[in-house]
This record gives structure tokens, C-alpha cells and sequence, in this order.
């Protein structure tokens, strides 16, 4: 692109004045392979979880599942959160999960398994 005598190729800042400037931070390269690795481990954790709370659901109680499908969105990525507060969403249905003895174990496994990944 050009602007009279100026010419632009690929990003562009201007500053005038101010402090405290840091430049720019550029996070668009390609993901390292180890860290594309772990993106889609962590993905496949998290789907296996919601398909097992999709089975352990039916079986809650409503308050129960009610509190599972609050805490969904922090856990799939769904919704922005902070990672203390994904972690506490997991660890919300770690608890139902515990409580559901048997019928929960898978998910409290999957659940554990997701928290591994994230380093929690």
C-alpha cells in the first residue's frame, strides 16, 4: 500500500509522543508441533469429558446437572475464563462426579485427566 511517497508492507505503527511504549507483540507464528500436540490432546480430554457427562447426566440430580451445565462453558472453552477459574469448574464436577460413586468414576478419571494436561 502506498500513501504519497511513503510505502507499507506488512504492519505499521506510528507513535507520537506518549511513555511507557514496549512496541508490538507479534503471537502469530505457528504453534511449535509440541505444543499443537498437547492443543489436541487437551481437546480430545475435553470432549471425552463432555460425552461422558452427557451419559451421567440423566442420572443426576436437577440441581446436580444443574450445576454441571453452569460450568460447561468454562470447561469446553465456550466462554473466556481465567485458567483458577476453569480450574474450579472441573473441579465442581470432579465433586458431582465423586458423589455419583460408581456411575461417575469415568468422568471423575476424564476429569483428572483434563486437569493433568492443564498443569493443574
Amino acid at each position: 500500500m502506498t500513501d504519497g511517497e511513503n510505502h507499507y508492507y506488512g504492519n505499521t505503527v506510528n507513535m507520537h509522543g506518549g511513555s511507557g511504549n514496549t512496541g508490538m507483540v507479534f503471537n502469530q507464528g505457528a504453534p511449535s508441533a509440541e505444543h499443537a500436540g498437547a492443543a489436541d490432546e487437551l481437546t480430545r480430554a475435553v470432549r471425552e469429558l463432555v460425552l461422558l457427562l452427557e451419559e451421567l447426566r440423566p442420572r443426576l440430580s436437577a440441581q446436580d446437572a444443574q450445576a454441571v451445565d453452569a460450568n460447561l462453558p468454562a470447561i469446553t472453552g465456550e466462554e473466556e475464563t481465567e485458567p483458577a477459574q476453569r480450574r474450579q469448574a472441573l473441579m465442581t464436577v470432579l465433586g458431582i462426579a465423586s458423589l455419583a460413586e460408581t456411575l461417575g468414576q469415568p468422568v471423575a478419571a476424564a476429569v483428572r485427566a483434563v486437569l493433568g494436561l492443564l498443569g493443574s
